[in-house]
């Protein structure tokens, strides 16, 4: 974590985090969305690249493998903002929120590898704080595109 990897790590990650939460917070489709919202898809790329090399538990790990779900996650909120394919203002929506949902779950469990120190109540606080994330983020995930779909 001391190093200049962890560090750039954690500063995309923040931006990530404080990006996402705005871009959610806030109107959609308006310049203010789109700027501050390349900023997170950028943070994100960032975050993502800088976490393969970041070794955890001496090599490729299930925080690696989340790594490259989000990813694609990224990858596949923005692909129907470029190509404009039918219905792709909700396929933006759905895949950007979950990134957004998804990048609170990782940092649970970064939070978890920092502040708990007995592996058997490291994966079930990871698990229950993962776990109220996802469900809260389906809530309102689900909340939010019924109102995209009304308009």
């Amino acid at each position: 974590m001391f190093s200049t990897i962890g560090y750039l790590h954690l500063l995309f990650s923040v931006i990530s985090m404080i990006t996402g939460l705005i871009v959610i917070l806030n109107t959609k489709g308006t310049k203010f969305h789109k700027r501050v919202g390349y900023v997170y898809v950028v943070n994100m790329l960032l975050l993502n690249i800088s976490s393969f090399f970041i070794s955890n538990f001496n090599g490729f790990s299930i925080f690696h493998f989340f790594a490259i779900v989000s990813l694609i996650t990224i990858l596949a909120g923005m692909y129907p903002v470029l190509k404009r394919s039918k219905n792709w203002l909700q396929k933006h929506y759905y895949f950007m929120a979950w990134s957004v949902v998804g990048l609170y779950c990782a940092f649970w469990s970064e939070v978890g590898t920092r502040f708990v120190k007995n592996m058997q109540d490291f994966w079930w606080a990871v698990a229950i704080a993962t776990f109220l994330t996802a469900f809260l983020g389906n809530y309102f995930i689900k909340k939010n595109a019924k109102k995209l779909t009304e308009q």
